[in-house]
């Protein structure tokens, strides 16, 4: 009935409806006008509305991952500043072990390079990727180093290696935690852009998963650096 009034009242001419012919058709028709759009406007306020709440909570959750790979940066660059002085003190005492020497440098450069990257890019899965073969590669060069280094009780009893010994020590329990708590960011900003409907926001505005740190996978890559000599 509403439509046929509506249709009606469509048809009428100004001149009736100011005559006052059809006026109360006119005045329906209007005020179902009225109140679809008054009604299709709420909705689009609070489409736009929870659009924007979503858009705000990737925000603050991208932004707290992002932070907590500041972390493992800060760490991660303490322990590459540490090396290079462990290596130098450890030289006078390694004279026939260069090799050793030189693959603990040289992994020590790779990471750091790839420390520089991830922290551009944190969540990235390429560079994340890269970052976490690069400090594998360090960890075993690093194993290796100080177990050559039981060897050699001088350079076990030299008090600048011990300073460091356990410098880096404190540094890689650091590193542990500080990559956990990346991890544990990461995971509640991906449940986020992945969870029904909010995911549609995430893929308009491209809010991608952040690749996580991966676990350690074999039994040697579990356990800690060897850093007491």
């Amino acid at each position: 009935m509403v439509a046929a009034c509506g249709g009606a009242a469509a048809n009428l001419s100004l001149e009736r409806c100011r005559n006052g012919r059809g006026a109360h058709c006119c005045f329906r028709g209007a005020l179902t006008m009225s109140t679809g759009l008054v009604m299709f406007l709420a909705a689009l306020a609070a489409v736009i509305g929870w659009g924007v709440l979503v858009y705000n909570r990737f925000v603050t959750y991208r932004n707290g991952y992002q932070n907590a790979f500041s972390q493992i940066d800060v760490q991660l660059k303490r322990r590459h500043d540490l090396i290079p002085n462990l290596v130098k003190a450890a030289q006078a005492y390694l004279q026939h072990e260069r090799q050793t020497l030189e693959a603990v440098t040289a992994a020590r450069l790779q990471a750091s390079q790839a420390r520089a990257a991830a922290a551009a890019r944190p969540g990235d899965a390429a560079a994340i990727d890269t970052l976490d073969r690069s400090e594998s590669i360090l960890q075993g060069a690093l194993t290796k180093f100080f177990a050559l280094a039981e060897a050699y009780p001088q350079l076990r009893a030299d008090e600048t290696v011990a300073r460091l010994t356990e410098e880096l020590t404190t540094t890689e329990n650091r590193i542990g935690f500080a990559r956990q708590a990346f991890n544990d960011a990461a995971t509640e900003y991906n449940v986020a852009v992945q969870q029904v409907p909010a995911n549609v926001v995430a893929v308009l505005f491209a809010f991608r998963p952040a690749a996580l740190l991966r676990a350690t996978r074999t039994q040697a890559e579990r356990e800690p650096v060897a850093v007491t000599l």
